[in-house]
């Protein structure tokens, strides 16, 4: 006697590997890969940050460069500098918005 076994998924993924951060917006739980437009509308704030790698987000505060966001599977790592290979790790969060708030609080400082 032989029993066949039907896997169902319980939930669903938040990212497809293999999928470009760019392909997906910001989910409602802020886990999700954020857009490159992403961007806060009609100038609310000078904080930007632009997809720069596969991985990592530039943070700039008016024109100058301020830090760099890296996506490390589900965790957004924050680090402050003008260059990426100098920057120094400042927090690690599960939302992206709150990495970008930090980086630009401590590159105000």
């Amino acid at each position: 006697m032989s029993t066949t076994r039907t896997l169902v998924p319980t939930r669903q993924p938040t990212r497809v590997r293999g999928a470009g951060p760019a392909s997906a917006g910001v989910a409602e739980a802020g886990c999700a890969w954020p857009s490159e437009s992403s961007n806060p509308p009609n100038g609310e704030s000078s904080t930007r940050w632009t997809l720069v790698d596969l991985d990592r987000y530039e943070v700039r505060h008016g024109d100058a460069v301020v830090g760099y966001v890296d996506v490390v599977g589900p965790v957004f790592v924050a680090l402050v500098g003008m260059r990426y290979d100098r920057a120094t790790e400042v927090a690690q969060t599960l939302t992206f918005l709150t990495a970008i708030a930090v980086v630009a609080a401590v590159a105000d400082d």
